[in-house]
């Protein structure tokens, strides 16, 4: 593959959550077990031809009132990276959860690409139970059905080819239209799982993450992310704090902030 179809890809880190217990990363988990934090991100694959932003995070306001710690506003990270929202023209949703779609306002240029699956579960039936509707914000679901009216939102049943190198992959269990992204990179293909793992823990020790539609579906998953993957440690999770330690520094002036990761990640 040609290097225009070559991404450099960041992870930006935006908030954190501290003080889990394990009941709450895994099904089955011990409730009096303390287990690994959450980080939260948002991700930049960028080519010579074409950018694409993986997910747009929540904004201050929205964090503060579910209780996660602000690092960084998505946009600024971004920004920093050399990424102005105004001009993007694609954005991923990996999902509707209020930690993915918040602040997508703030792209006015973008075609946001979503799964039918996804808006169908996140207007239909089960939301109406406070288990599957508590991890979205009901105005951000909202404001995404009238982007649709707009013939903003680019819907896909499946996987898709957004370009060469870079493609949408449904994998559900989290939610029912949960899609990861795969990317070619300088060190082969990796895969942005986003909530299709949460760390590398549920994926790796087959351990689901308890916030979840299809558990069989889910596990399947955590196969899927290997195998489109060059190799399984280029597999990378939607929230673990091991990610800001196995990969480099954008910069250094970024050191906690965003990770490149197109590099063959530490053990």
């Amino acid at each position: 593959m040609d290097n225009s179809n070559t991404y450099e890809v960041f992870a930006i880190r935006y908030a954190s959550l501290s003080n889990r217990k394990a009941s709450e990363n895994f099904i089955g988990g011990d409730p009096h077990e303390a287990a690994s934090d959450l980080d939260y991100y948002v991700w930049l694959a960028r080519s010579p031809s074409r950018t694409f932003v993986v997910d747009t995070g929540f904004d201050a306001a929205v964090g503060a009132r579910r209780g996660r710690k602000m690092i960084t506003s998505p946009i600024e990270g971004l920004a920093r990276l050399g990424v102005d929202a105004q001009g993007v023209m694609d954005v991923i949703i990996t999902h509707l959860h209020y930690d993915h779609v918040g602040n997508f306002d703030l792209f006015p240029s973008a075609t946001f690409h979503l799964q039918d699956d996804e808006m169908a579960f996140a207007t239909g039936r089960h939301m109406s139970e406070k288990f599957f509707n508590q991890a979205y914000e009901v105005d951000e679901v909202v404001a995404m059905v009238r982007e649709v009216y707009k013939g903003r939102v680019r819907f896909h049943d499946g996987d898709a080819e957004l370009a060469p190198g870079l493609s949408l992959h449904r994998i559900g269990g989290h939610t029912k239209g949960m899609q990861a992204v795969r990317v070619h990179t300088r060190v082969g293909w990796i895969v942005l799982a986003s909530d299709a793992s949460h760390l590398y823990a549920n994926m790796n020790e087959t351990r689901p993450f308890p916030i979840v539609y299809d558990v069989p579906r889910m596990v399947a998953g955590f196969r899927r992310l290997a195998a489109l993957a060059d190799s399984p440690d280029l597999v990378v999770p939607g929230h673990d704090p091991l990610v800001m330690r196995r990969y480099p520094p954008a910069r250094a002036d970024l050191e906690g902030i965003a990770v490149r990761l197109d590099e063959r990640p530490k053990p």
